[in-house]
């Protein structure tokens, strides 16, 4: 082999190899990482050991509520340790959990609410959000504004009040125009696959 086919094989080598940066942020579900993918393969790619890390994250999170997506961050060490350190969950998280919603809307936007809070729910939401190390040096009335904004993302409305009876009817007529987009992208779905079929 000739040193020109040696040095192209060395740079090839060199740009196959991908370096993993030591940090690794991501949501795992409280008391529930396992080493199947999503989380096992980027672990494996950074030389930690899976099963370890789920049993030490697992243990760590087993007083908080099974499931809620805790945002991670993994400091891999030279030597293959690592730490990991948490923080309190998304925004987005506590807004649907105010709002009692599951997901948000299709298309937020005022003519498809998926919910509403207070502005009671949003500072509550803020002084949690603000022990967050992101957060630390931002004045509180700057996190309640994220709280906001990230609520009209999800589609949800921000009101000075609520009461019981208001939101009870909202989540009725709620589920009514949840049934409606069920049937309508019901009904997109069969004509896709009858075009699908007469075009075959």
């Amino acid at each position: 082999m000739s040193k020109t086919a040696r040095r192209v094989k060395g740079f090839r080598k060199i740009i196959q190899k991908v370096i993993h940066p030591p940090h690794l942020r991501t949501y795992i579900p409280a008391g529930k990482a396992m080493p199947g993918p999503p989380l096992g393969p980027h672990l494996g790619q950074r030389n930690i050991n899976v099963a370890l890390f789920c049993k030490e994250f697992n243990e760590k999170t087993k007083d908080i509520k099974e499931g809620i997506p805790i945002p991670t961050t993994i400091t891999v060490k030279p030597d293959r340790t690592f730490d990991i350190s948490f923080e309190s969950p998304p925004i987005s998280y506590f807004v649907k959990q105010a709002a009692g919603i599951e997901k948000g809307s299709m298309q937020p936007g005022p003519k498809d609410l998926s919910g509403k809070i207070t502005f009671k729910h949003v500072y509550e939401i803020a002084k949690i959000k603000s022990q967050d190390p992101q957060f630390e040096c931002v004045p509180l009335k700057e996190v309640c504004q994220k709280v906001i904004d990230e609520a009209r993302t999800c589609g949800v409305e921000t009101v000075r009040s609520l009461t019981v009876e208001e939101y009870t009817k909202f989540i009725e007529d709620r589920k009514l125009v949840l049934e409606e987009q069920a049937t309508e992208l019901d009904e997109k779905r069969k004509a896709k696959i009858l075009r699908q079929a007469k075009a075959v």
